[in-house]
């Protein structure tokens, strides 16, 4: 999990895959995207996979093991936790991208120009070619792979105290599922390390409480399909999950520390909410009838949700609007004036995900070149002025592919429903036209236009007509 998570639509059941596939090719075609790569770029990806640059360190004696929805082949982070007296030792390797990637080759030129993969309705966009993304670059077990290895310690209350990275050669013993490894834990069959890993996600939990940060744990949308209907509902984050999130975020905070330290680097910002979305989210929060008490702050509220219900799982997701207008900032030399991640209370980095997210390979760099006390290399150095839009623009694009996916799903599974009514409130007021905004309606959970003959009631409970919910068009629209 990254900082700013995104949504996933999921498919449970037999689709209509001609309506879905072709939702989907409208979507890619419309943003410029494409699952396929160009013939040379495939044929340097081929030529790469055959012959990395494999370190001369060799680590496959540490028995690292994989955590991942189950299914995945993009592997980019493999773990492992030890004792150390009162503390702990974590052992994260990243994935090496660039011990196949050459600066300026195809593929790394295919890559600056997509930025990330996109997911979304069970399908992807991927960034690199899949022979290294989900064959000789991912951290498949019992494969022998080049890493970058973090080797962090951990004191007992759960704090960072020391991180160092070098390259190494690393061997997975297994490839673990989210379901399968909670229903260990859950049993009492897990491996020891699993009791570290537990351990350490819930002190990091506590300590992001304490900073006045806040992790949202976003749950997938999954779409359960029963001949030609289809619903919408939730499935929330399990502690597994969680616990392996905060591992991912205390590598990228340890990372964030030490190119802030040396004044170079690549970091991942986030300014403080603006008031009148945290106002909104109020309403919102109104509209599913939790509860909020004014007085109680956004940080604590969000930890008060139980993801496992859907109106908590539609109110965290309606929450990542407090994280819009997360960037990139790039310096050297001067430590930027805002380094902050406002919703984790902390200076951070993208660094554990390079087969997936282009910043990651050059943070991860700029790390590497630190901590072996040696210049960052010029190809690193020489991107960063760039690197900032060139990922504002690819977070823009997966963004607009997953709300377009979203739209999808959610008028496929309103469209038998047109011509119905729903409880909901409205939540937004254009500010040109007071007859027109949104509303959310709470079964099934959704956010959608609304419109009136008369201005709209703001933060009203009111009752809606399903109007409009067009697949093809990707629409859903009430009236009041």
């Amino acid at each position: 999990m990254t900082a700013v998570p995104r949504r996933v639509v999921r498919i449970h059941g037999a689709a209509d895959g001609r309506a879905l596939s072709e939702g989907m090719g409208r979507i890619q075609q419309e943003l410029g995207v494409t699952q396929d790569f160009p013939p040379d770029v495939r044929e340097a990806a081929e030529r790469a996979a055959r012959a990395p640059r494999l370190p001369d360190l060799d680590r496959t004696d540490i028995p690292f093991v994989t955590v991942d929805p189950a299914g995945a082949k993009d592997l980019d982070q493999a773990l492992h936790l030890e004792r150390d007296g009162d503390g702990y030792v974590v052992h994260y390797a990243i994935a090496d991208v660039a011990a196949f990637v050459t600066p300026g080759d195809p593929v790394d030129v295919e890559a600056n120009r997509r930025g990330e993969t996109l997911y979304g309705a069970d399908s992807k966009v991927p960034l690199h070619p899949p022979v290294l993304s989900e064959g000789a670059a991912s951290l498949l077990p019992d494969q022998e792979r080049p890493a970058l290895l973090w080797t962090i310690k951990v004191d007992a209350e759960g704090e960072g105290i020391d991180a160092d990275v070098v390259r190494a050669r690393v061997r997975s013993r297994a490839q673990l599922d989210y379901d399968g490894l909670q229903q260990q834990v859950d049993d009492g069959t897990a491996d020891e390390m699993f009791t570290l890993l537990r351990e350490v996600g819930e002190l990091r939990k506590h300590r992001e409480a304490a900073r006045g940060g806040v992790s949202l744990p976003l749950p997938e949308q999954v779409v359960d399909v029963d001949g030609d209907r289809w619903s919408l509902e939730f499935r929330r984050q399990l502690p597994v999950e969680e616990w392996n999130a905060q591992i991912s975020l205390l590598t990228g905070m340890a990372a964030a520390s030490l190119m802030v330290y040396a004044r170079v680097g690549l970091l991942r910002t986030l300014p403080p909410p603006d008031n009148r979305d945290v106002q909104r989210l109020h309403r919102t929060a109104k509209a599913l009838h939790i509860e909020w008490p004014a007085e109680q702050l956004y940080q604590d509220f969000v930890r008060s949700l139980d993801p496992a219900k859907p109106s908590h799982a539609a109110m965290v997701t309606a929450c990542t609007r407090l994280l819009r207008g997360a960037g990139y900032v790039a310096f050297n030399g001067e430590v930027p004036e805002q380094p902050e991640h406002a919703a984790l209370a902390s200076e951070y980095a993208h660094v554990t995900a390079p087969l997936r997210r282009l910043a990651d390979r050059y943070a991860g760099e700029v790390c590497v070149a630190l901590c072996a006390g040696e210049d960052v290399p010029a190809w690193v150095a020489d991107a960063l002025d760039v690197l900032p839009k060139a990922m504002q623009d690819a977070d823009r694009r997966a963004s607009q592919y997953e709300n377009a996916v979203l739209d999808l799903v959610e008028a496929a599974v309103l469209q038998p429903r047109v011509g119905e009514t729903f409880a909901g409130v409205v939540v937004q007021v254009d500010d040109d036209d007071p007859k027109h905004g949104a509303v959310v309606v709470q079964d099934p959970a959704v956010e959608a236009k609304v419109g009136s003959g008369e201005e709209l009631p703001l933060g009203a409970d009111v009752s809606v007509v399903l109007t409009e919910a067009d697949v093809a068009r990707r629409t859903v629209r009430f009236s009041l």
